[in-house]
């Protein structure tokens, strides 16, 4: 009776301790650590890539244009404003001329106190010639009477003398109008050099631009050359970018790139290399280059803001091609999950150069046709059981 008492509390513990063990490792296969890993694979392409250079950059003008006044003075007159578009040859403020326009008032009376000079001069030259031409049929008048005796020796030097007199007066008034002719030119010049004077106390824009800065204000007292306003060519906008020099081999001009603006993400312009600086900053150890839009973008972006530049170097030979997101660095060693048949096995590689797309070249380690992981729900290692999620949603338990 006993042994049938307890055969039957066997039989109840087993019945209720089997549907846990089951139940136990039906968890441990699908949910613990026993379970397979869910992972998406993909097989090894051999292709040619483009590889990608990324920088950043700072939005600059290619052309600055510093307006000062080349005179120590006070600012008069701003007529512009920072953002407003300007003309070359617009005149955009002033700096005060003091008495400067008096100076110039009274330089115009000078010159024409000089004209009237000259005028003078010239009337006592005219009257000079005729005086020694009269002086002269005279002398020549009286040297023929005193050969037919009809006049004295001394009435003839004196009539000699009055001539003399009057080619002296002739060549004095020569001299005299050459004078006042000089002294005329000296003068316009003066006046023409006060008149340059008084320009330049004008602030012109020397380009078509957008002002970008306003150092001074009407009042202020400003010196020679400091810089009152400045203004920027806004079609000459380029991005000064910094490449990483262990990176940038390839890199050159008229190669193809993206610009990313930080105020507008997201949204990418088509631009190119312009140029390759010949000198690198040896400190942070990069390469620098100007890189210029295609089409500058509407409305413009502020200089100064911060840029992701993408570069497309060269396309390379063709050599085996994966995913970036397969690569894994497990134990200090970079390499990819492989799916070899029914087992999964690391293996290291040696890569190389990546593309835009996040492609990147497999140098050694891999075949064309292996499979790899690419995405796996969990770590994976050595001997983990898997299951290739397929693109219909469904897997292949491994």
């Amino acid at each position: 009776m006993k042994f049938k008492a307890i055969n039957k509390k066997m039989l109840r513990l087993l019945a209720v301790l089997v549907p846990l063990l089951l139940l136990f490792f039906y968890v441990a296969l699908r949910s613990g650590p026993l379970a397979s890993v869910p992972v998406t694979v993909v097989a090894v392409e051999k292709r040619a890539i483009t590889p990608v250079l990324s920088g950043i950059g700072t939005l600059e003008a290619r052309y600055t244009y510093r307006i000062g006044s080349i005179a120590s003075g006070r600012v008069k007159q701003l007529s512009v404003d920072v953002g407003d578009m300007v003309k070359a040859g617009q005149v955009v403020g002033e700096i005060d001329p003091v008495d400067l326009d008096e100076h110039l008032s009274a330089q115009r009376s000078a010159i024409k106190r000089a004209e009237a000079g000259v005028l003078l001069a010239e009337a006592q030259l005219r009257d000079a010639k005729a005086k020694q031409a009269f002086t002269a049929s005279q002398e020549k008048r009286y040297g023929l009477l005193l050969k037919a005796q009809a006049a004295s020796a001394e009435l003839v030097e004196t009539k000699h003398q009055e001539a003399e007199i009057a080619r002296a007066s002739a060549s004095a008034a020569e001299a005299g109008i050459n004078a006042a002719r000089q002294e005329l030119a000296s003068v316009k010049a003066e006046y023409q050099g006060m008149v340059k004077q008084r320009h330049n106390l004008l602030l012109v824009a020397p380009n078509d631009g957008v002002v970008t800065s306003r150092d001074a204000e009407p009042g202020n007292t400003v010196l020679a050359g400091q810089t009152v306003i400045e203004m920027i060519d806004p079609k000459s906008l380029w991005v000064a970018v910094r490449f990483d020099q262990l990176q940038s081999a390839g890199l050159k001009a008229a190669l193809p790139a993206e610009v990313r603006l930080r105020s507008q993400s997201g949204k990418s312009f088509p631009a190119s290399v312009l140029r390759v600086e010949p000198l690198a900053d040896r400190v942070t150890e990069e390469i620098l280059a100007k890189v210029v839009f295609n089409v500058l973008p509407e409305p413009l972006p502020p200089v100064g803001e911060l840029c992701e530049v993408i570069v497309q170097l060269t396309p390379l030979q063709s050599v085996p091609v994966v995913p970036n997101a397969s690569v894994h660095r497990v134990d200090g060693e970079l390499g990819v999950w492989v799916v070899d048949g029914s087992a999964l096995r690391f293996a290291p590689v040696r890569i190389g150069a990546t593309d835009h797309a996040g492609n990147i070249q497999v140098l050694e380690g891999l075949q064309s046709g292996d499979r790899v992981v690419v995405y796996s729900k969990s770590t994976l290692r050595a001997g983990s059981r898997i299951t290739i999620i397929k693109n219909n949603g469904k897997g292949t338990l491994l």
